[in-house]
């Protein structure tokens, strides 16, 4: 067995076992475990060695350990209307270039702000891909498609001989310019790519036929560790592309300087900052990790401040079920937002100006009504 893959099977997965890692109290095992029977809990060994056990808000903690919060009421299980958007089983058609596919339900850490904690490690559900062919028969009859992204749960928790099956498919499909993977195994488990020459070697030989790109999720600067470079490293070598997308989280992320140490530390490590997520009210995520805009915008404004010029050309967003919503800035009235994608073509480009409450940390759609 890989070592990736023992790291894998030795995750703490119970409250009872991660008991012995962390210093808790029975209380605190019991409210842990009844989350857990919920919205699942994964935490490999290396990721779990990047917690500070002495520090009860240590960033990477609070982004894998389960907390009682996660059972307060509020929230959506589908918070971008996917459901919506489903043409075929595991297959999403939001945006005309775009296919987005969920391959699987598995992970290598169960992400406690995950937006799809619907789905993400639970048995029996019914969302993620089963039949690749009928996906690839739909990319081809619809040649506004560019581009796949291949994502989950975690694309490179799929076996090597699914990921190859994937990129066999899809390679051959002619109006598709790229595939993407979105994955946060260089993030929380490198070694699936660190220590899988079999993974790497399908990426090379795929990747001459066409461009791969990576879409990994960093969002803390612990996060950038040796290890994690050096999967950054193998990628790059094997002709792909690295793209991050951070997600703002309340007591991660949520300083300006930490959050421009981690863009500025991602350029560095060749990974390209992509776009900056509003994080979504999820059920489960809501009450625990959303920052209200009027506070995240001078976050991401004074963060910005600090920052290269290659480490802010992301995008700060939130992806709403109408697309995806550029949040500019506070105006006079306001702040400014403005479609970087839509779901409608009569939101494209369109901008809006709300006046928000100091609590407001989303747009429901019936209040994006007003345009400049």
């Amino acid at each position: 067995m890989t070592k990736w893959k023992e790291l894998l099977q030795n995750s703490i997965r119970d409250a009872a076992s991660l008991k012995k890692v962390l210093d808790l109290t029975e209380e605190e095992v019991k409210s842990i475990q009844a989350i857990a029977d919920d919205y699942p809990m994964c935490v490999n060994p290396y990721y779990l060695s990047l917690i500070d056990p002495k520090d009860p808000d240590d960033a990477i903690r609070r982004m894998s350990i389960p907390d009682a919060i996660e059972f307060t009421s509020g929230g959506s299980a589908d918070t971008s209307g996917e459901s919506g958007n489903t043409v075929i089983r595991g297959m999403q058609h939001k945006y005309r270039q775009t296919a987005l596919i969920l391959s699987t339900n598995q992970c290598a850490m169960y992400c406690r702000h995950c937006f799809r904690k619907r789905m993400a490690g639970k048995a029996g559900q019914d969302e993620t891909a089963v039949d690749i062919n009928a996906m690839a028969e739909y990319v081809a009859a619809h040649p506004e498609i560019n581009n796949v992204l291949i994502s989950g749960g975690d694309a490179f928790l799929n076996s090597n001989e699914t990921i190859r099956r994937y990129l066999d498919v899809f390679s051959e499909v002619p109006s598709l310019q790229y595939i993407r993977f979105g994955t946060r195994t260089p993030v929380v488990l490198p070694q699936r790519i660190t220590e899988d020459g079999e993974l790497a070697g399908i990426l090379r030989e795929y990747g001459r036929k066409i461009q791969l790109v990576i879409v990994t999720q960093f969002n803390h600067p612990k996060e950038l560790t040796d290890e994690a470079k050096c999967a950054v490293n193998i990628l790059h070598e094997n002709g792909c592309v690295i793209r991050n997308q951070t997600v703002l989280l309340k007591g991660v992320n949520d300083d300006e300087h930490t959050l421009a140490d981690l863009m500025n530390g991602l350029v560095a490590a060749g990974v390209i900052p992509y776009y900056l997520f509003q994080c979504r009210p999820a059920a489960g995520v809501k009450n625990q990790f959303q920052v209200p805009l009027i506070r995240a915008v001078d976050i991401v404004d004074s963060a910005k401040m600090h920052m290269s010029g290659q480490a802010k050309g992301f995008r700060y967003v939130m992806s709403h079920p109408t697309g995806k919503i550029e949040i500019l800035g506070k105006t006079g009235h306001g702040i400014l937002f403005k479609y970087h994608q839509a779901k409608h073509d009569d939101n494209h480009a369109r901008y809006v100006v709300k006046n928000l409450g100091p609590d407001d940390c989303w747009l429901d759609e019936s209040e994006i009504t007003s345009s400049v």
